[in-house]
């Protein structure tokens, strides 16, 4: 766990409710306009069918096609068309798929990283939302009751394409669509995707049970917790811990008793919790349970989770996934209009609506091992392969866009297994999962042939990604570079590694710091709290020093230049909100990437250090060496299309005229 410090009295736990929220906290707050149906409902005669499969990468794309393995990839190509698509700058999910909902790139949307930071106290934020508590509150012994509500904030500027569709009453479908939570305001159909969070407000925090000794690296966002239980006349007594319980002081979890009783001979167990009971084998999931947790008397949250049972004996082994909210009672909201979450629950019973749905922590700390992993990824695919065949079923007009994730996971977590160079590389685990991003690919091809079925003659198919992938073999710390030549001055310099959230650093005499995965701030006189560097020629010599020394930085492991390009904002972005932007955007060489304790202000001893953890596969390097994929069943004009320039195709098909701040073009112009 990060330790609370005396200077920033910040520890894990605060800093997740800074970023999004406790749900129990807005369980009365304000909710997006209710709808209840698609304006209009025109029936267009033109259509848009949009696969976005994140991070397909179009190297890898072509590999295994001209191999013969991706064989309608191919035909969609020979009968229309393949390019490089440009990413954003940088090729982060949240700033990428940004540039494509509102047409622009981050100076226009306002979204540069997964983190962002308040100058006024140097804390790192979540970027994409904020989370605002109820105004005014009224205390009665211990419940404090909200008089007014509290509200989530999707903090993306600008308008999104299917807003703009609305507009001239062209249905469209968004179907998780990363960047979209909570959903902006709407009568379309749309389900939020990348950014929505578990009902603690986290990226996801799953709970673990056992009678081993066992520690778990926490995460910016997310991770896990280790609860140690003790076995008992074949009998194990816990609590699951839910959200926090803004109605009382200090926001305590609320938490939720259950049993496990074991077979005394057989490798079963029944679990019993809130009334429910069921029986697991040993490596057996549940299924989904709905839990609910009681804040006061009057209002309680409901959750789901799945429970899997690891180990019976010798040692006691049990996981819980994070309790992803509710589809069938949202706690926060997470559709347009709020029925359409409710009316896939009742078709489809509950369903994953977490952002990030595999549980990629779980893995990393050897909680779910390769197998396991893949096999709750494995629900995650096949749940959307059948939602996606029922929104075809039904698709008739207008646009639908619909989301996979898996692509984007089993990149991060496999590619240590396809990379031999990679020091967490293993040819015992390469034997049996190296191919396992092969299979993925193929798996989408599977979706595309799917999806061809109802194409017809009026029908634009297109599929894209919003990013490439690469091998993420170092790491860079950026704070500790900058501590070592003197652009930032700690207090207690024999605490170096100790130091979290800049709890030990002198601003008066520190000039830079960075934030974010791939953001370097100035410590500007007049913005920052304690700033020193003047804005003006002042700050443009030290921008111009810091990029010479970045980019000439060679990691003396390998003899390579760690960072191809620092882009200076001011110089790189359009648009009316670089007010909000890093001063510097780090593009990092491919095999680089920020370090694990940079994002939040940690510092490290060493500059460099081995990735070494099996989230392997990454996408933080410069734009150039990662491009995304666009795959479409008609001949595309445009040589070099980039990620909003998509957003100009679709609002050209349908006639709809480019709002002021859209600057792409069309890729059939």
């Amino acid at each position: 766990m990060i330790r609370q410090k005396p200077a920033y009295p910040l520890d894990r736990r605060d800093f997740l409710k800074l970023g999004l929220g406790a749900a129990a906290g807005l369980a009365l707050g304000d909710r997006l306009p209710a709808a209840l149906r698609v304006q209009g409902k025109s029936a267009t005669r033109t259509k848009v069918i949009i696969l976005g499969m994140d991070g397909l990468d179009p190297h890898l794309l072509e590999v295994w096609m001209k191999a013969g393995k991706l064989p309608t990839f191919a035909r969609v190509i020979s009968q229309g068309d393949f390019r490089r698509l440009a990413t954003s700058l940088p090729p982060q999910s949240p700033v990428a798929w940004s540039n494509f909902i509102a047409g622009t790139d981050p100076g226009g949307h306002g979204i540069f990283d997964f983190v962002n930071r308040d100058p006024q106290t140097y804390i790192p934020t979540f970027s994409p939302t904020a989370t605002t508590e109820a105004r005014h509150r009224i205390r009665i012994g211990d419940i404090i009751l909200p008089l007014s509500g509290g509200e989530v904030r999707n903090l993306r500027r600008g308008e999104a394409f299917w807003q703009v569709l609305e507009r001239y009453d062209v249905p469209a479908t968004v179907f998780k669509i990363p960047s979209n939570y909570p959903p902006v305001a709407s009568r379309q159909r749309t389900l939020s995707g990348l950014n929505t969070p578990d009902i603690k407000g986290t990226y996801g925090i799953f709970n673990y049970y056992t009678n081993e000794r066992k520690t778990i690296t926490q995460e910016v966002g997310g991770g896990g917790r280790v609860h140690e239980v003790y076995v008992i006349g074949n009998r194990v007594e816990s609590r699951l811990p839910g959200p926090y319980n803004s109605f009382k002081r200090e926001s305590p979890e609320v938490e939720l008793d259950f049993q496990v009783f074991l077979d005394p001979r057989e490798p079963v167990a029944k679990i019993v919790i809130q009334g429910q009971e069921f029986i697991l084998r040993e490596k057996e999931w549940s299924g989904w349970k709905r839990l609910r947790f009681g804040l006061i008397p009057t209002q309680s949250i409901s959750g789901i989770c799945l429970f899997y049972l690891k180990e019976v004996r010798p040692k006691f082994k049990l996981y819980v996934s994070p309790i992803h909210i509710d589809p069938a009672s949202p706690a926060l909201p997470i559709s347009t209009p709020d029925s359409y979450a409710r009316e896939l629950e009742r078709r489809f019973g509950p369903f994953f609506t977490k952002g990030l749905p595999a549980d990629t922590s779980a893995l990393d700390n050897d909680v779910l091992d390769d197998a396991e992993f893949l096999a709750l990824d494995d629900m995650v695919l096949r749940e959307s392969e059948a939602m996606l065949d029922d929104e075809l079923g039904r698709f008739d007009a207008g646009l639908l866009f619909y989301y996979f994730s898996s692509t984007d996971q089993r990149q991060h977590m496999f590619w240590r297994l396809l990379d031999p160079q990679h020091p967490a590389y293993d040819a015992k685990l390469a034997e049996r999962f190296g191919s396992v991003i092969e299979e993925t690919y193929v798996a989408m091809d599977r979706v595309l042939e799917r999806t061809l079925r109802r194409v017809d003659k009026d029908t634009l198919l297109i599929v894209m990604s919003d990013h490439g992938f690469n091998s993420f073999r170092r790491g860079f710390n950026l704070n500790t570079w900058l501590v070592q030549n003197g652009y930032h001055v700690l207090r207690d310099p024999r605490r170096l590694t100790e130091s979290q959230f800049f709890d030990n650093t002198a601003w008066g005499r520190t000039k830079a710091y960075g934030i974010g995965l791939n953001g370097l701030y100035v410590n500007q006189r007049g913005r920052e709290r304690e700033g020193t560097v003047a804005a003006g020629a002042e700050k443009d010599n030290l921008l111009a020093e810091l990029v010479q020394k970045l980019e000439a930085l060679v990691d003396p492991a390998t003899g390579e230049r760690a960072i191809l390009k620092a882009f200076i904002a001011k110089d790189t972005y359009r648009g009316r909100h670089l007010e909000l932007a890093p001063d510097i955007v780090l593009g990092f060489n491919r095999g680089y990437r920020i370090s694990w304790s940079s994002p939040l202000g940690g510092f490290p001893k060493d500059i460099f250090e081995d990735n070494r953890q099996k989230w392997s596969g990454d996408h933080m390097s410069a734009p150039e060496t990662l491009q995304a994929t666009l795959v479409v069943n008609r001949k595309v004009r445009a040589a070099s299309p980039a990620l909003y320039d998509l957003t100009a195709t679709i609002l050209d098909v349908f006639g709809a005229e480019k709002p002021p701040g859209v600057i792409g073009t069309s890729i059939f112009a």
